[in-house]
């Protein structure tokens, strides 16, 4: 065997090994979470799929297969199952819609805030910051409903200015029904009261988070914004300062050289804060649970309380996986539309040729 032929052998049984290695180190693991994830989901799916009571093994053959009849009665049987989820994705769409851009600005606004040089003490505003997102929530939420109980501190302070605070968490008027009923509109026109979507009107999608969601849609935004600091502070460290520089000597301000130089830059960490804000906001649960369990009205249901009422207190577990999934599927088509969205786009031809005319205008 020539010289080549022993060194190719060699290449080729040293990545055979890496790649046992590699198998050896991951095999627990990919274990692990075969036996404690993907097990689990995969019997989820078949309890969405059938009758199974809650009672012995949903592998057993007392359990039959009903197909979608679980996800009907969720969707489009208009029953109570259905009032149910349309009320609960209401809420949780206000409260996507409210806390992901609020904690997201405010995250980036802190980030540059404790980024600059010139601000003494940064190290305890970061940990200033930060501490809420360390703190348990189950915590935050007793704290939370102390404060804005009808005689809490938040109410206190609301009347030192003669403002007479609402009983926050056990109020379910909706925010924007009540701003239009203080201009005089206390109902909708028959277009939005007649019609809706999963049971409900409209008029009530419309409504706007109720007192009580708003006060958890706050509770999210001081309590998550802190770990989202971190990680668009991380992404302002990692930036050159020479991009920065070029534009301030082009004559750029602050805000532009923010909006066209540092912004696009941080892209990769927006979408990671982007997506992990849908996902936590669409799963919300525990703050749910210690709090209010849907009350008032069913004002503060969402549907991951929703889908754990639904299989452990109603023993609707089929019903209960089904919403799970539809949720899952929820998740799933916001996070790619917000990477379709986020997407790098090629530039444009008229963009190009402005480019082009500005540098010979230069040269020249």
């Amino acid at each position: 065997m020539t010289r080549t032929g022993r060194r190719r052998g060699g290449a080729s049984g040293l990545r055979r090994g890496e790649a046992a290695a590699g198998w050896l180190f991951t095999g627990p693991v990919i274990a692990i979470l075969g036996v404690f994830l993907l097990v689990p989901v995969l019997m989820a799916l078949w309890v969405s799929v059938s009758d199974w009571g809650g009672r012995g093994s949903p592998l057993s053959g007392s359990v039959s297969y009903v197909g979608a009849d679980n996800f009907s009665a969720v969707l489009v049987d208009g029953g109570l199952a259905t009032k149910d989820f349309g009320t609960a994705l209401r809420n949780n769409a206000w409260y996507v819609l409210l806390v992901v851009p609020l904690q997201t600005a405010l995250a980036l606004f802190l980030a540059i805030l404790v980024n600059r040089a010139v601000l003494r003490g940064r190290g305890f505003f970061r940990t200033a910051y930060y501490f809420p997102s360390v703190t348990s929530s189950v915590a935050i939420t007793v704290l939370w409903l102390f404060l804005f109980s009808a005689s809490g501190a938040v109410n206190g302070v609301l009347s030192w200015f003669g403002i007479n605070g609402p009983n926050w968490f056990n109020d379910p008027r909706g925010v924007l029904h009540l701003v239009l009923g203080g201009v005089g509109v206390d109902s909708g026109p028959a277009a939005l009261t007649q019609g809706g979507m999963l049971g409900v009107s409209w008029w009530e999608w419309l409504a706007g988070p109720s007192i009580a969601m708003s006060a958890y849609i706050l509770m999210a935004i001081f309590t998550t914004s802190g770990t989202f600091m971190l990680l668009f502070l991380a992404g302002l460290q990692n930036l050159g300062g020479d991009v920065d520089e070029a534009a301030m000597m082009d004559g750029a301000n602050g805000w532009q050289r923010f909006w066209r130089v540092t912004l696009p830059q941080l892209r990769p960490t927006l979408f990671t804060v982007l997506t992990l804000g849908l996902i936590g906001c669409w799963q919300v649960f525990d703050q749910i649970y210690t709090g209010t369990r849907g009350a008032p009205s069913k004002t503060t249901l969402t549907p991951a309380y929703l889908s754990y009422q639904t299989a452990f207190s109603n023993q609707e577990w089929g019903q209960g996986a089904a919403i799970a999934f539809i949720l899952f599927v929820i998740i799933v088509v916001f996070t790619l539309l917000q990477r379709w969205v986020l997407r790098d786009r090629p530039v444009s031809r008229r963009r190009i040729r402005a480019y082009e005319t500005t540098a010979k205008g230069g040269v020249s």
